[in-house]
């Protein structure tokens, strides 16, 4: 295919423009017409100045991309207090209640023990106004029933004593009477055997006497009469020697059952006496358990009472009343107003994603933008930032919030420019916490393939000024353990 853009071309179509062959145009007209054509077809000068700029700007921008970028890590938040106890609060009612007053209104500054808010009562069992000199009659009178309870413990233990010892002392006698009786079984014993051995004997000498009178008559009738009369003697004796022997040991049985009685006599009376003891000693705990219900009774009314008038947890300024109106009921816990400390060290909380989370370390730069702040950012050239404040990392949070991102705290680097004092809490703030140098070129294809940054430690340059850093224990507060 031939090309349509060559001179004789063109003047062909600058001919067939003007309406004429190119056999009836004369050479010298031919040749003016040519140079024309020649003339319109060379490139403009817009054109090549176009180029050159563009050649220009391509070198700069290769130029440019070896110029050092410092790597940084994004995150959102807002402006917070350090200390937990610096920030914004609800200030809650311990007690239920109905508002009788309001002592306080919004954006009034506030110090600590200001009386915020007074309630009255609204239940009954602390209507009585009397109540306190009431519980303490109910506990003046428990106390005595507790007093006269001790006496009678102590009298029932001295009671158990004096049982113990009348036992003691009972045994002791009862038992000499069976020691007696025994002793005096023994020689009635004695006395029965020796009787009926003299009985023996009479009876022996008797029969000997009767034989001699019955068949040789060589005794008297008299003498066999006197032996009759001495064996009736001798029976006589031995049956009052074992009629006396059988009383004796009666008697001793009688001792020995009196010593039974007497024992169990004196230990169902020590059985009461201890059982009364005990109920007595139960009572006591009981009425100990009513004496401490009512001293935590008294206790509590008291502190109730205190708690009528809701007062300021710390210097600040009441933001919101939470509660509004005369008469309205508020329930126990329930939050009333929301209190802004007037002291309260300055912080950024941002929240980062987890795959920037291992490149922060504690005391690292960051730079903050507040916002409402003007500020132009450069993020790898913090140098050329305008209207952004310095800040070192001085919390990260070993759990991800419910966003999924991880929390951390900035707080001001005193080494740097002061942060404005009007940014308040609650403000919203973005925070690049500054990593390596690494050439435009490099950050660019980092991007594109959306690679983190560099994973190389950092320099003692980003620490806080005399912070040690050891390792990663030591970057995330956690102390390390020292060597053996």
């Amino acid at each position: 295919m031939k090309n349509e853009h060559t001179p004789k071309a063109a003047q062909k179509d600058v001919m067939e423009e003007i309406g004429l062959e190119a056999r009836e145009v004369p050479a010298f007209a031919r040749e003016e017409i040519r140079l024309t054509s020649l003339d319109n077809l060379r490139t403009p000068k817009f054109g090549r100045r176009v180029g050159y700029w563009l050649m220009g700007l391509f070198f700069l921008l290769i130029v440019i991309s070896f110029i050092p970028w410092q790597q940084s890590v994004f995150g959102e938040g807002t402006v917070t207090a350090f200390d937990p106890a610096h920030r914004p609060q609800t200030v809650q009612n311990i007690i239920g209640g109905r508002i009788q007053r309001w002592h306080v209104a919004e954006g009034q500054p506030v110090r600590r023990g200001d009386t915020l808010l007074t309630i009255t009562e609204i239940k009954d069992e602390y209507f009585d106004p009397n109540l306190l000199v009431r519980l303490q009659e109910q506990f003046n009178a428990k106390q005595a029933y507790i007093n006269s309870t001790k006496a009678q413990i102590e009298f029932a233990s001295a009671q158990l004593v004096a049982l113990q010892q009348g036992l003691d002392l009972s045994l002791r006698k009862t038992r000499n009477k069976l020691l007696q009786a025994r002793n005096k079984v023994i020689i009635d014993s004695a006395n029965y055997e020796a009787q009926k051995v003299q009985y023996t004997l009479a009876k022996r000498q008797f029969d000997r006497f009767q034989e001699l009178y019955e068949k040789n008559g060589l005794i008297s009738l008299t003498d066999l009469e006197k032996r009759r009369q001495s064996l009736q003697e001798k029976f006589a004796y031995m049956v009052e020697s074992e009629n006396k022997l059988l009383n004796t040991r009666n008697e001793l049985i009688n001792a020995r059952i009196e010593l039974n009685s007497v024992r169990a006599e004196y230990t169902d009376k020590i059985n009461k006496t201890d059982g009364e003891r005990s109920y007595k000693r139960a009572v006591l705990s009981e009425a100990d358990a009513d004496l401490s219900k009512l001293q935590n009774k008294i206790a509590s009314v008291r502190v109730r009472q205190d708690q009528y008038h809701v007062l300021a947890p710390q210097d600040g300024i009441i933001v919101r009343a939470l509660k509004a109106g005369i008469g309205e009921n508020v329930k126990d816990g329930e939050p009333i107003a929301t209190i802004m400390p007037s002291k309260a060290e300055r912080a950024v909380e941002l929240f980062v994603r987890p795959m920037d989370l291992p490149l922060l370390k504690l005391g690292q730069q960051v730079r903050i933008e507040f916002d409402g702040w003007p500020a132009l950012q450069f993020s790898g050239w913090p140098n050329a930032s305008v209207g952004t404040f310095g800040g070192r990392l001085a919390v990260v949070d070993f759990v991800a919030s419910s966003n999924g991102l991880y929390r951390v705290l900035i707080k001001p680097d005193q080494t740097l420019e002061p942060w404005p004092d009007e940014i308040r809490l609650g403000s919203g703030a973005k925070g690049w916490a500054m990593l390596n140098f690494v050439p435009i070129y490099y950050e660019i294809w980092r991007q594109l393939n959306g690679f983190p940054p560099n994973m190389a430690r950092y320099g003692a340059s980003t620490a806080i000024p005399g912070a040690e850093r050891k390792g990663q224990g030591a970057d995330f507060g956690i102390p390390e353990k020292k060597a053996k």
